[in-house]
């Protein structure tokens, strides 16, 4: 029998870039563009669903009379519509979130807050908008050579997403169920602690990142509970804490974004079906987001790993911690003057 050669699954980005040139890399071949052709269409699915979960088609959904659905005069109706504002927004941090691996729930949460948007229309409607992304950017980094998902022989990259999944799956169960019902004690001192976990990060890999790190797979148990606990208490700080800890740890960046894709995607998907359970005890959930975030998806997710492909590993070594501080020192900026009125009042 002929034996099977075992590969980690990061070999096919550094294997794509020693035999073509930048320029190689920018032309798609078809089985890029069909690849990239029914990522698009799966997530124009998703953003149909989107279009009829908005309309409170079921009794659990209900239009949650928020700042702006009142400023809007849709309060007590089912009338919704896109809006663009918060496309243009999500647009960016999607493109962001998946070409560097971070920023989606965890810039645009707080910012979504401030426009006047309740957490139970934001929180659900990101977790399923990252669920979505997630493991549609997982099969497109295939597609555009930025990582191997291989089960016989396994290799590293699907044993990374098994630890970080499972372990972020009963994290982000704890956080949803155990701590969510706090939140309202303490919110501010949870998006402090995530801002500050950040800082750090961010900046210790940009410090790291001149070396190649010794590959170390168990630091990730501790980096994945963290990234669950945060996806479940607030639909951010996962992509962060999962993303540079893999940096850390010693995985290539190219193959870490695609396993923090497919694991933001597994742990999201498992978040929505732990929110659908508490609906039973009478929470309300309102969907009106949906639809932008989803339109906002379309392009963002699917134009993020052909970008990966393009550029050099180095050049993402650098973006992507330095993207973490300034994900860091937005978060900052954001809840300062929470943490100050807080402090004084």
């Amino acid at each position: 029998m002929e034996k099977v050669e075992k590969r980690d699954g990061w070999e096919v980005a550094r294997e794509l870039e020693a035999e073509k040139t930048l320029f190689e890399r920018l032309v798609p071949e078809w089985k890029q563009i069909k690849g990239a052709l029914l990522g698009i269409a799966a997530l124009s699915l998703v953003f149909l669903l989107g279009w009829w979960l908005a309309g409170n088609p079921f009794e659990a959904t209900q239009r949650i009379p928020s700042e702006i659905v009142k400023a809007r005069g849709w309060v007590d109706t089912n009338q919704w519509a896109i809006i663009w504002s918060v496309v243009l927004v999500a647009m960016f941090f999607e493109f962001m979130d998946a070409s560097a691996g971070m920023g989606f729930g965890t810039a645009l949460t707080p910012l979504l807050l401030v426009m006047g948007f309740d957490p139970k229309q934001i929180v659900p409607a990101v977790m399923i908008q990252q669920g979505v992304a997630g493991l549609v950017g997982a099969f497109l980094h295939r597609e555009f050579e930025n990582v191997e998902w291989k089960f016989k022989p396994m290799s590293e990259t699907i044993k990374l997403w098994l630890i970080i999944s499972i372990v972020g799956c009963i994290a982000v169960t704890f956080s949803i169920t155990a701590v969510y019902a706090y939140l309202h004690v303490a919110k501010i001192w949870i998006k402090l602690y995530v801002a500050i976990l950040l800082l750090m990060m961010g900046v210790i890999s940009l410090y790291q990142g001149r070396k190649d790190n010794p590959y170390k797979p168990k630091k990730m148990f501790g980096f994945a509970a963290l990234a669950g606990f945060n996806k479940g208490v607030g639909g951010g700080g996962y992509g962060p804490v999962v993303t540079i800890g893999g940096l850390m740890s010693g995985v290539p960046v190219k193959s870490m974004l695609a396993v923090t894709a497919i694991c933001e995607g597994t742990v999201s998907t498992f978040a929505i079906l732990v929110w659908i359970a508490l609906l039973s005890g009478g929470v309300v959930i309102d969907y009106i987001l949906l639809p932008s975030l989803m339109l906002a998806t379309i392009f963002s997710a699917v134009a993020a790993p052909y970008m990966i492909r393009v550029f050099p590993e180095k050049l993402w070594k650098i973006v992507v911690p330095a993207y973490c501080v300034v994900v860091a020192v937005l978060c900052f900026w954001k809840i300062v003057p929470e943490v100050w009125n807080k402090l004084v009042g």
